[in-house]
């Protein structure tokens, strides 16, 4: 019988409950990149800053973030100057709305934001729903302030009575139809980026940038039959983050390996991952280069070390949908509550070869965790992930996988509660196997 139709283990309904205070916690990818540090920082790992001399990492567990990305690691204390790493990779950021300049705006007696559409949301989804505003503020000396507000936006949808064909057809105009109402009264006597800075304890005089945008503000939720649903938003991809980070923290206790144990968390995958923060940036390899010359290598034993090591790009994916059976595949269709999936595509835009499905087969096994397969309709395009940007870029073999979800790109997406945490059990194995 599929694990869908057997209550939740009490073990995965904590797991549930924990990432719906993480997806609280990380309404932006700089708060996520922070979260991740200080729930590591709780458990021992030491924050290391790129600006100043790194020490040598014999025996210790480390984390830096760069922006809106983390990376942290594990060394153990037999490592080498040609030790590999097994690095968990995940996204920080998810679509949403991103503030313009002179975000202030309005008509008509209404307060208005106005945003740009950020990567490829599923934009009906975000209609009728309280929006936060979350991210940064850079001051006026150069400094860096994380800033989130609570329920202080909407979308509202135009009603039934004055377009009677809306249920036949919801095209959103990208521009005039996506600006949320925040307030009333005259945009000349307002200021939303003031509304940031009083959360962040700041003067808004003081800002010279922002980086903010718009987040679901309802908390996920565990729902449905038996407990086995799970609601929240930006599960793509700080379920896989959240995964990532639940596995290291369990795996630094003694960790003992032939490798060093990584959790890698990017920025901006959902609009092409090339930034300084991006899995098509350096900070990747920065980070492992300055790892292995503090282990003392010279570059062939740098090239020997990469040689050795793993990339799991974790990522959500598509789950078969009841309602839209002809989207998917025929015979592979997995389903929410019976296991992570392993992606696979014949054009390269996961990275999946038969030596990465063996390994993470192998790794389920190890795990106790029961998998799934996932490959696309032909008629039906997949996207990518970081997987072959990461794979391309350093040459590190490289497997992608993750869990299925429906609603993909929603402001709210639906995963299995027991998949969530199946995919942290199998990346625990992963960093200790």
């Amino acid at each position: 019988m599929p694990s869908s139709t057997a209550p939740a283990r009490p073990a995965a309904l904590a797991h549930a409950d924990d990432l719906a205070a993480f997806v609280a916690a990380s309404p932006s990818s700089f708060h996520a990149a922070a979260e991740v540090a200080r729930r590591l920082e709780n458990a021992g790992f030491v924050r290391l800053d790129e600006a100043a001399g790194w020490p040598a990492p014999t025996g210790g567990s480390y984390v830096v973030v760069r922006d809106g990305a983390a990376i942290a690691w594990v060394v153990p204390e037999a490592a080498t100057a040609s030790t590999g790493v097994r690095i968990f990779g995940a996204h920080s950021d998810s679509p949403a709305f991103k503030l313009k300049p002179k975000p202030t705006t309005g008509k008509l007696g209404w307060l208005q934001a106005g945003v740009e559409i950020y990567g490829g949301p599923l934009l009906n989804s975000w209609l009728d729903r309280e929006l936060r505003l979350a991210g940064r503020l850079v001051l006026d000396d150069g400094t860096s302030v994380l800033a989130a507000t609570g329920p202080l936006l909407r979308l509202p949808q135009l009603a039934i009575h004055l377009d009677r064909e809306v249920n036949d057809h919801l095209a959103l105009d990208k521009q005039s139809q996506t600006q949320p109402v925040w307030g009333l009264g005259e945009a000349e006597s307002a200021d939303i980026l003031g509304e940031l800075a009083r959360e962040a304890g700041v003067d808004a005089a003081r800002i010279r940038g922002y980086d903010i945008v718009t987040a679901d503000a309802a908390r996920g939720a565990v729902f449905g039959r038996d407990d086995v649903f799970f609601a929240s938003g930006r599960l793509d991809d700080l379920a896989s983050v959240h995964a990532g980070v639940v596995a290291l923290e369990r795996a630094a206790d003694g960790h003992d390996a032939d490798h060093i144990a990584m959790l890698a968390v990017f920025d901006h995958e959902e609009v092409g991952s090339g930034t300084r923060s991006g899995a098509a940036g350096p900070f990747l390899a920065d980070v492992l280069e300055r790892l292995w010359l503090s282990l003392g290598a010279d570059r062939e034993q740098q090239l020997r070390a990469l040689a050795a090591s793993w990339c799991v790009s974790s990522d959500v994916g598509h789950s078969v949908h009841p309602n839209y059976a002809d989207k998917h595949d025929p015979v592979v269709q997995p389903v929410l509550g019976s296991g992570p999936i392993l992606k696979i595509n014949a054009n390269q835009r996961y990275a999946t070869d038969a030596a990465g499905a063996a390994a993470w087969n192998g790794w389920c096994a190890a795990a106790g965790v029961t998998g799934q397969e996932f490959v696309s309709n032909n008629a039906v395009p997949c996207g990518s992930t970081i997987g072959p940007i990461t794979a391309t870029r350093l040459g590190i073999r490289t497997v992608d996988v993750g869990i299925p979800i429906l609603s993909m790109h929603s402001a709210r997406e639906l995963a299995g509660v027991s998949d969530l945490w199946d995919l942290a059990r199998v990346a625990e194995a992963y960093f200790r196997g």
